[in-house]
């Protein structure tokens, strides 16, 4: 069992909006051999439950598999039934943090606020999707940090790209969600995998490159 307080084994977060539960196994397993191992379905996308379910089934168990724009406590709810093992949302709702701890799952609510980031806070998220992370900004970014917990996650989502991510790292980010740069319905394993690896590549690089400067 993945705890509500857990770290995600990798700071990337793959957001696999519009993915069918009939590419599920194939695009899972390209993205977990290129490195990936947090996948993102939102539940805007064709049957999004049963490929949540499919792609836990089908993945190694050190892989997290979640549910994205989740948006009140009854699809909290049908998520972990499916197999969901994290709960990211576009919004700040005490509610549904509440529900996703209380079930064990890690909650991940969007704030674009330092303000929404402690109601997210006190209601038990460990994580928050700064979202849209071009809203608020790198410089609005370092600025949360000054107040934010040091041991709570700050994933930035919404136009980053991979030559972003030392910026944002240095910033005080301590991973990325990344859609449309990554996945979009239709594309090939090939160039899905292309993206993936250099994905991964530029993330290990701007960790190390943080690292040496810090």
């Amino acid at each position: 069992m993945t705890t509500a307080g857990a770290t995600p084994p990798t700071g990337l977060i793959a957001i696999l909006r519009g993915l069918t539960d009939a590419e599920a196994p194939g695009v899972g397993r390209c993205l977990y051999d290129a490195g990936f191992r947090v996948l993102e379905v939102p539940l805007n996308s064709p049957e999004p439950l049963r490929t949540i379910s499919t792609l836990r089934t089908t993945l190694p168990a050190d892989c997290l598999v979640g549910a994205g724009t989740v948006l009140t406590v009854d699809q909290v709810g049908h998520c972990h039934e499916a197999g969901a093992q994290l709960i990211v949302s576009p919004n700040t709702n005490a509610d549904v943090i509440r529900a996703t701890v209380r079930l064990e799952l890690q909650s991940f609510p969007g704030a674009a606020t330092p303000s929404e980031a402690f109601t997210a806070i006190a209601a038990g998220a460990r994580h928050v999707k700064v979202f849209p992370a071009n809203q608020v900004g790198i410089a609005g970014l370092k600025a949360w940090t000054a107040v934010i917990p040091r041991e709570i996650s700050l994933i930035p989502v919404g136009g980053v790209d991979r030559v972003d991510f030392g910026a944002w790292l240095g910033a005080g980010a301590t991973g990325f969600g990344i859609g449309s740069a990554l996945y979009t319905p239709g594309i090939s394993v090939e160039i899905l995998r292309q993206r993936a690896v250099s994905l991964c590549t530029a993330w290990g690089s701007a960790i190390a490159s943080t690292r040496r400067s810090a």
